[in-house]
């Protein structure tokens, strides 16, 4: 496995992340919890040891999983979560303010919820997992950071930036409190590079990479005939002619990367890795088989320059939620 510094600090994380939404048991449909937990002790037999809930996987099944496999695997593991806006949003309204979305209270009760799912006494990173840059020059949430870093609860502190906005958090990043940023970045999305990349370079800020297959779009196993379990989010993402055009344009980069790469699925995780700012990147795996092909095409490491370039012609900025 290879590994990266977090932050600026001396901490070491794998570069490859283990994305722990899906297991959370809903919204993703069909994760089992047995299968869970064989691919999370897969991931860490194979040195993967960033992994990122949320409060609200599952309603904190994910961290309840989580946090029985590192007690069974006894090997200290980076283990992540996330607050919920009070008001539940995802982004976070304009109109939405900082007392009504994350007042200090609410901030520390969440945490504190999050430590008992996980039985731990810290986090190692907490993150907001919806913001409105506006809230930056507001005293509150930064009193809540400060004190349960004081407390020992959480070690470090982040953004789980609102989807395809990934600038909408570099205000509060100034402030010198926030450790990391977590940032929707893939072959289609690479608007990141733009500007969020070189000021976290900047400023020594870890970014964890999500949705590095677009939902699956990117792993060329979607096609206009694919169909969705009832009740999977994904029928709504790719709903209408979504899947027809995600195809259409999947086929396209495939003709890039044929002759270097063995697999689209492989091209879209390694283009995510080949970016110096890039912390780690945190894709789902449900189950081993998903965890060690995902293993082998990071241990790869970057693409070359020229199929960079070339793919960097894909960028395709749009937004399916």
């Amino acid at each position: 496995m290879i590994f990266k510094k977090f932050a600026g600090s001396e901490e070491e994380v794998s570069l490859l992340g283990y994305g722990a939404w899906g297991i959370g048991k809903a919204m993703w449909i069909g994760a089992e919890d047995k299968e869970s937990k064989e691919s999370l002790h897969a991931a860490i037999e194979n040195g993967v040891n960033f992994f990122d809930s949320a409060l609200v996987y599952g309603d904190g099944h994910s961290e309840k999983l989580i946090g029985e496999v590192e007690k069974e695997c006894g090997k200290k593991l980076f283990i992540t979560s996330k607050i919920p806006s009070k008001k539940f949003e995802w982004p976070a309204y304009e109109g939405s303010t900082l007392q009504e979305s994350f007042p200090k209270d609410h901030i520390i009760r969440m945490t504190e919820k999050s430590l008992k799912n996980l039985k731990r006494d810290y986090i190692d990173l907490q993150q907001f997992h919806v913001w409105n840059d506006k809230w930056s020059i507001e005293d509150e949430w930064k009193e809540a950071v400060e004190l349960l870093k004081s407390q020992g609860k959480v070690r470090y502190f982040g953004i789980s930036i609102n989807d395809h906005q990934p600038e909408n958090g570099i205000e509060a990043g100034k402030t010198g409190l926030i450790d990391s940023f977590q940032v929707i970045f893939n072959l289609f999305d690479q608007s990141p590079i733009d500007n969020l990349f070189p000021f976290c370079e900047d400023n020594n800020i870890a970014v964890i990479t999500r949705v590095p297959f677009d939902e699956g779009g990117l792993t060329g196993n979607i096609t206009p005939d694919t169909n969705f379990p009832v009740g999977d989010f994904r029928n709504r993402y790719f709903r209408g002619d979504r899947k027809k055009e995600v195809w259409e344009r999947v086929q396209k980069i495939q003709e890039i990367v044929n002759e270097e790469i063995s697999s689209m699925h492989e091209a879209a995780l390694r283009f995510t890795i080949s970016f110096p700012a890039v912390t780690t990147t945190i894709p789902g795996m449900r189950n081993k088989k998903h965890l060690l092909s995902n293993t082998e095409s990071v241990i790869k490491g970057p693409l070359s320059s020229e199929i960079i370039e070339q793919l960097k012609e894909h960028r395709w900025i749009r937004n399916f939620y």
